[in-house]
């Protein structure tokens, strides 16, 4: 399959959380602003996605059974650098935001969040 766009590539948003209503509520969120989305329900999942599709953005829950939200940040870095994460958590636990921070994660959002919010960091990230 040939690219004729490589920017498109920066159009591809992954979301990251064990909670179904928030995975498909973002997901038609950013579809809607015409970002190509991709949705996980755990880590696996997520890294699977990282490693085939290549999103330009990641937004992950931190509190995942399994494989928790740092864990799977640190294995994303792992695989590519140049993917951005947006942290979301339920609990404000500002030692876990700041570990998530030092490693890559470039904003944060805590549950519930305001969508406007978390759109306009998305689109300050990932033009489109």
């Amino acid at each position: 399959m040939s690219n004729n766009n490589p920017s498109k590539s920066t159009s591809k948003i992954l979301i990251v959380d064990d909670q179904f209503g928030i995975r498909i509520l973002l997901n038609e969120i950013f579809q809607k602003e015409g970002y190509r989305t991709y949705t996980a329900a755990n880590g696996v999942q997520a890294l699977e996605i990282v490693e085939k599709q290549a999103p330009a953005l990641v937004i992950l829950d931190m509190k995942i059974p399994g494989m928790d939200g740092l864990e799977i940040l640190k294995r994303i870095k792992m695989k590519t650098k140049e993917v951005k994460v947006i942290i979301m958590t339920a609990y404000g636990e500002l030692d876990m935001i700041q570990e998530a921070v030092d490693h890559g994660a470039i904003t944060h959002f805590s549950k519930p969040f305001d969508i406007d919010d978390i759109l306009d960091a998305v689109k300050k990230e990932c033009p489109l």
